[in-house]
């Protein structure tokens, strides 16, 4: 579960990016979050793993308080939620199985534990045949499942996934959106930022519109509706 009451955020420069939200995702729901250039998408998902903190309101994912959340409670909290990103974010120099295992390798799993679970998720994502190859070596839609297989490597119960297929083309993102729905169905909860109006319209699940820092539309089973 998450909820967000009365969130605020202004940012050091002024500028306002998100007002007076309010907000409730349940456990296990898929939600595209769609709107604007600069509407205040990306604040909304990183005060979600608190990456920054809300200026007023409150924030509740899972079992932790994200605005009162002392520092070395906020691993525990990313154990939880899972994060992927349109640029990967890939260390070049480890190879595919390497760059999922440190996910597990900064939380002191057992070499074991490792090794049986990186061999689960890349199974799951169509990648144990490449597991010893390095990024430079994958095309962009490859790169991005290892990204996702990094993310759900820990069992969160949240992936939250910044524009996964922004920059790949329509049948390598068709792909990965068989991937994030297959995760959704074993319980996950997705919070998906997306410019992608036929991903929105052809995968049905519930849309929130975000317009000038504010939830402009909230809708089961919506569709990619708004001005940009």
């Amino acid at each position: 579960m998450i909820e967000l009451k009365n969130v605020k955020k202004v940012y050091d420069n002024g500028i306002t990016a998100v007002h007076n939200m309010n907000v409730r995702i349940e456990q296990g729901e898929f939600v595209y979050v769609v709107g604007p250039s600069g509407a205040g998408k990306s604040t909304f998902m990183r005060m979600i793993y608190r990456e920054v903190l809300p200026t007023e309101g409150t924030i509740q994912v899972a079992d932790f308080d994200i605005v009162n959340l002392k520092r070395k409670d906020i691993p525990h909290l990313r154990r939880q939620v899972g994060v992927v990103f349109q640029d990967f974010k890939l260390l070049q120099t480890l190879t595919v199985f390497e760059n999922v295992a440190y996910a597990m390798e900064v939380l002191e799993k057992s070499p074991k534990q490792i090794e049986v679970r990186v061999k689960e998720v890349l199974k799951l994502v169509g990648l144990e045949q490449k597991a010893k190859m390095l990024p430079n070596e994958l095309s962009g839609g490859e790169q991005q499942r290892v990204a996702i297989a990094r993310a759900i490597a820990n069992m969160p119960r949240v992936l939250i996934a910044d524009e996964p297929t922004g920059n790949l083309d329509p049948e390598t993102s068709k792909g990965i959106m068989n991937i994030i729905e297959q995760i959704n169905q074993q319980g996950t909860t997705i919070i998906m930022a997306t410019h992608n109006a036929d991903i929105v319209n052809e995968r049905k699940h519930r849309v929130l519109v975000i317009e000038d820092g504010r939830i402009a539309r909230d809708e089961e089973q919506g569709g990619y509706n708004f001005e940009d």
